[in-house]
């Protein structure tokens, strides 16, 4: 069976990094970092994605959308990570997938409303909360959606996004968009496009750590010649690697609607969340002293790594939420893989 990016989703990638690249680099993105007041969202880049369908890409054709899948939504967010890019792209496309036929639809895929999404059913920090005016969320068993107003922007590590803390109580407008089905479906969005993100961040760093490898010299030799070095950069190949496999079998489960789509998305948002930490880690390592500076940029892919890493849940709920998914095959004596 061949796993491999088909000939569009290839060219979807490349207009994603061409756009990114032009309009996401390291000083924009530094620009929306140190603004004085920060709403986490370049106006500009967020104008762009608009204009390029990126918010309609996988809403249906027959709702006004382009009508692509969540292969599609992990290729442009694998992107988005990869670049650091400061706009709401990611909340956005899965408040879509429950809204896309919906009044509010028009809005959001205008990029005139911004969204943010919440999964816990109780107050937690959410990524561009005090800049949405809509949000979907989960509270109890049921995913309900509705407008949201003063959320309060806390100082947060990760300065290249918007955080406040948001309660399901503070929802105006309230509607009920489903229950247990449809939260189960907004959770398994969220960790696998999380997981896309972190994907593209550790795919970035590793890039950069070999780069900076074969640049930097010591004792008359490039570091990337030292034998720790290399198991570093082997190390971290591997995990990004196993980062892909997951990110993408999740994504085409959830395209495919397959019956396993909830224990892939689980997977990869747990083995995402654990790998970009050790590949964030040993990018610090071999970049050493000048990796820690402010004027480097692998701090900035830490600390949104380390926010995508508890989003949706962190790899120790889903190894648990994979352990009650699993658990009725094993007493059946059926497989689990």
């Amino acid at each position: 069976m061949d796993f491999e990016l088909n000939e569009d989703q290839q060219a979807l990638r490349a207009a994603a990094r061409e756009l990114l690249d032009d309009r996401s680099s390291s000083v924009q993105v530094r620009a929306v970092v140190d603004a004085p007041a920060p709403g986490g969202i370049d106006a500009k880049l967020w104008a762009a994605m608009v204009d390029q369908g990126w918010t309609a890409i996988a809403v249906p054709e027959a709702l006004g959308g382009v009508g692509l899948g969540w292969v599609e939504v992990a290729v442009l967010l694998e992107e988005v990570g990869a670049h650091l890019a400061p706009a709401p792209i990611l909340q956005q496309v899965i408040a879509l997938d429950a809204l896309a036929d919906d009044e509010l639809a028009a809005g959001l895929l205008a990029g005139d409303v911004v969204a943010a999404v919440a999964w816990s059913g109780r107050r937690e920090v959410v990524t561009y909360a005090p800049v949405a005016a809509v949000v979907v969320a989960v509270d109890g068993d049921e995913l309900i959606a509705g407008t949201v107003h003063d959320v309060v922007a806390e100082p947060a590590m990760d300065r290249t996004r918007s955080v406040g803390w948001f309660d399901p109580k503070q929802v105006a407008d309230r509607r009920v968009l489903g229950g247990a089905d449809a939260v189960r479906r907004h959770l398994d969005l969220g960790a696998t496009a999380h997981a896309a993100e972190l994907l593209g961040a550790s795919q970035h760093m590793l890039d950069e750590s070999v780069a900076y490898a074969k640049d930097r010299v010591q004792f008359d030799r490039p570091i990337g010649s030292f034998q720790a070095v290399k198991h570093r950069l082997a190390d971290m190949l591997v995990d990004v690697e196993g980062m892909r496999s997951a990110v993408y079998y999740a994504a085409w489960c959830l395209a495919a609607d397959h019956p396993d789509g909830s224990v892939a998305a689980s997977t990869a948002k747990a083995w995402c969340s654990d790998a970009s930490k050790r590949v964030m880690g040993s990018a610090l390592q071999v970049h050493g002293g000048i990796g820690f500076t402010w004027e480097h940029d692998t701090h900035l892919y830490l600390k949104r790594a380390q926010l995508d890493q508890v989003a949706f849940g962190d790899a120790t709920f889903h190894r648990t939420r994979l352990a009650a998914l699993l658990r009725p095959k094993v007493e059946a004596g059926e497989s689990v893989l």
